[in-house]
């Protein structure tokens, strides 16, 4: 074998020869030396008549003369390759007749040889100028059609602008978007303190003027310098259709931007939320739900990111994103556990309390626990990154808590914009929501200097939506610009306001977010852990997430803890267990819990139970040591299923369709007691891949 492989390496190595190439001047004239020369020795030897060398030379220059009209050949080549054949069937005719062995025959033939090839050599050369000559005249060509049509576009614009405007400016180049959507014009202000204001303040009547389609604007933003204006002209009405939310579900940062929607140039708006804060107003109907589950995605895709979201109104906006995987409802890869789609909700207000709490020991410890790490960095910012994540708090209709007059919204409102005040350099940001742009929203002045990164969707809605104190010192803003749902004004510190939509993503993408980036989550760093304590390590306790099945549909009637129980475990989970009698829920959040903390352990617990205070709870989420599992009913009833499988064995997925109904059993659970019956002996795995099926130990093939 490897004396085959040495052998094919030496053959490589040599020169190689493509036979299939064409002929350059060298090899060409060597061709037809040689063959000339083959031709009239073989011909001399056996007599042949010498007209047939010169009828096959003439065939060759007529039938080279028909390619080359076809191709165009320049009429130097015509007759520099019909030349050839003629000379060449001239000299075998010669030699044919007279001998083609003396020194005459073959200096004569090693001459026409070089002449061959100088003649093929020029020809291709003149060739390849001819037609890089025609290349760059039809490149210049069309730079001039562009050209013409760049030049009625600037032509038109100045004159609009002189006219609307009063101002004359000098088009320094017109560029067409690439969606096709419409073209930036760049242009030069004429001296005497002319800005870009002035012509922003026309964008109304300069796009009536122009008679742009309904929804398309005219937009003017400062260009290189303060003398410069860029003309933004939508001719395509992009925010009239409606697109879902991009199917590619790659990493992102929030140091690179999360995607928030799409401009009327069609391209991705980016929100950069390392250092602001955000507000996304927008009346009922205007997509603001919508919206939020798009900001929701965009931030569980990213990888240096923990989203903790505040919901009063039944957790409506996070439970979307946490119940397919608390249900498990999504399988994971290689049967692994799916996390939700945010690291914590609150839809109550003790747990939008304690979450805000939560978030404020956090920041304080984060500003303690890394003034080392600060100081090697050199900075003042808290460098994030998938090992110490940024955390989003996402709160819908905070800014209606902020305005709130009721005792506990001030209470909460209180901890918000302390979250807001303290925590910018140690990365705890807040996004908040509000239904509309009024004075009692924006009257804080908090909101109104941290949350530059701003939202208004309109939906065509007027009432309650003040653009002039959402977006101060723009003008030009118009509700009736934004008739549709999803769209509105979005405007950043790095793009100022104006029109853009949000996508539109479907529940189903949801669910398929959550699988795709479930081993994308950061975990909370250890300084954070440390401070966040029990109230992070415990979020999922049955009586902390009693709320969420209360509004599951086909949920328990029984709503929280039971009396006596106190903060932490769900004791009843366990004495319904003992009695045989465990809930669907209990079970079902058990379940999640155990397998959430087998696979990611997101905090340990700082606070452990003192030792006589019953059986310890495990680090992070683990609450399994006190609902031990091993007497179930379910996985009683599964193990019999397996026994009554026989020879022909049964798969996770037959069990636990089997079992769903009646114990709401699941197929990563059922892999668990696979892999763990395979352990300890009581099943056998037969076969791999899609055919893999486990077969109980008295029915093995080896048995």
């Amino acid at each position: 074998m490897s004396s085959t492989a040495t052998a094919k390496q030496q053959a490589s190595s040599g020169p190689v020869l493509d036979w299939a190439a064409g002929h350059g001047p060298v090899t060409g004239a060597l061709s037809a030396t040689t063959g000339a020369f083959a031709v009239a020795t073989t011909g001399a030897a056996t007599a042949m008549p010498p007209g047939w060398a010169l009828a096959v030379g003439a065939a060759g220059a007529l039938g080279h003369t028909i390619v080359g009209l076809r191709v165009r050949n320049a009429g130097r080549t015509l007759a520099t390759r019909a030349a050839s054949w003629l000379v060449g069937a001239g000299w075998t005719t010669w030699a044919m007749t007279h001998g083609p062995l003396t020194w005459a025959a073959l200096g004569s033939l090693a001459t026409i040889g070089v002449g061959i090839g100088a003649a093929a050599r020029s020809t291709a050369l003149y060739e390849e100028a001819r037609e890089t000559e025609a290349l760059a005249a039809a490149e210049r060509q069309v730079a001039r059609e562009l050209s013409a049509e760049r030049r009625v576009i600037a032509a038109e614009w100045v004159d609009r602008i002189q006219r609307v405007c009063s101002i004359t400016v000098r088009v320094l180049a017109v560029e067409q978007w690439p969606t096709g959507a419409g073209f930036s014009i760049d242009a030069e202000l004429p001296p005497g303190g002319a800005t870009y204001q002035k012509i922003a303040a026309e964008s109304a009547r300069l796009s009536a003027d122009a008679r742009l389609p309904h929804g398309c604007t005219v937009t003017a933003t400062p260009g290189i310098d303060q003398g410069r204006v860029i003309i933004d002209v939508t001719t395509v009405n992009v925010l009239m259709e409606e697109r879902t939310y991009p199917a590619d579900y790659g990493v992102l940062s929030l140091l690179t931007g999360i995607p928030w929607g799409y401009r009327t140039n069609a391209e991705q708006i980016l929100a950069y939320l390392r250092e602001q804060c955000a507000l996304v107003v927008g009346p009922t109907g205007s997509g603001k739900t919508n919206m939020v589950h798009t900001i929701l995605a965009g931030f569980a895709r990213a990888e240096d990111v923990l989203t903790w979201v505040i919901d009063l109104n039944a957790g409506s906006a996070g439970l979307p994103w946490v119940l397919p995987a608390l249900n498990g409802e999504i399988d994971g890869t290689d049967g692994k556990p799916v996390r939700p789609g945010v690291d914590w909700l609150a839809g109550t207000y003790d747990e939008a309390l304690l979450m805000l709490e939560t978030a404020v020991r956090v920041a304080k410890q984060r500003k303690m626990g890394y003034q080392e790490l600060l100081a090697r960095a050199n900075t003042d910012l808290l460098p994030v990154g998938p090992r110490i994540p940024q955390i989003m708090l996402v709160i819908d209709e905070g800014a209606e808590i902020l305005a709130s007059t009721d005792r506990q919204m001030r209470k909460l409102a209180e901890k918000i914009l302390e979250v807001i005040r303290i925590a910018r350099a140690m990365g705890l940001r807040t996004v908040l929501t509000a239904l509309g742009a009024t004075s009692s929203v924006l009257g804080n002045l908090m909101i109104r200097r941290e949350a530059k990164v701003r939202v208004a969707l309109t939906g065509g809605e007027t009432e309650g939506m003040d653009l002039g104190k959402m977006f101060p010192g723009t003008r030009g803003l118009r509700v009736d610009q934004a008739p549709y749902k999803g769209s509105g004004f979005m405007g950043t510190p790095e793009s100022p306001a104006a029109l853009f939509k949000a996508w539109r993503i479907l529940p189903n993408q949801i669910r398929e977010i959550i699988a795709a980036t479930s081993d994308r989550h950061p975990v909370l760093d250890d300084v954070s852990a440390r401070a966040a304590g029990p109230a992070y390590a415990r979020r999922w306790d049955a009586d902390r997430t009693a709320w969420m099945r209360d509004h599951h549909p086909g949920a328990s009637e029984r709503t929280g803890a039971e009396p006596g129980a106190g903060p932490g475990l769900n004791l009843s989970a366990l004495r319904d267990q003992q009695s045989g009698q465990a809930s669907a829920e209990d079970e079902m959040l058990r379940r999640f819990r155990e397998q959430i903390d087998a696979q990611f352990g997101t905090a340990p617990d700082p606070h452990p139970p003192a030792a006589d205070s019953g059986p310890p709870a495990p680090a992070g989420l683990n609450l399994s040591a006190l609902q031990s599992e091993q007497d179930s009913p379910a996985q009683r009833a599964a193990l019999t299923l397996l026994l009554a499988a026989g020879r022909d064995g049964t798969g996770a997925s037959a069990i636990a369709r089997a079992l769903a109904d009646e114990h709401g059993t699941t197929r990563q659970t059922v892999v668990g007691w696979l892999k763990a019956w395979v352990a300890d002996g009581t099943a056998v795995r037969v076969g791999e891949g899609t055919k893999a099926r486990y077969v109980h130990r008295q029915h093995a093939p080896e048995s």
